[in-house]
């Protein structure tokens, strides 16, 4: 994760998309969040229904 971040970081879109999956596959929404506050639409997207999903379950 520290790699594809740097990656990410320096400017690389393969390394956001394999950080927006591996977030996605972990479930961890703290990296999630960071890369949506960077402006990831995709990571965004996956927020709101990982928030749909936790709405859906409490109804």
């Amino acid at each position: 994760m520290e790699e594809l971040r740097r990656l990410a970081d320096a400017g690389s879109a393969d390394a956001v998309d394999q950080l927006v999956e591996l977030a996605q596959e972990r479930d961890d929404i703290g990296e999630l969040r960071r890369l949506a506050g960077g402006g990831n639409q995709d990571a965004a997207d996956i927020l709101l229904e990982m928030a749909e999903e936790t709405d859906d379950r409490a109804s």
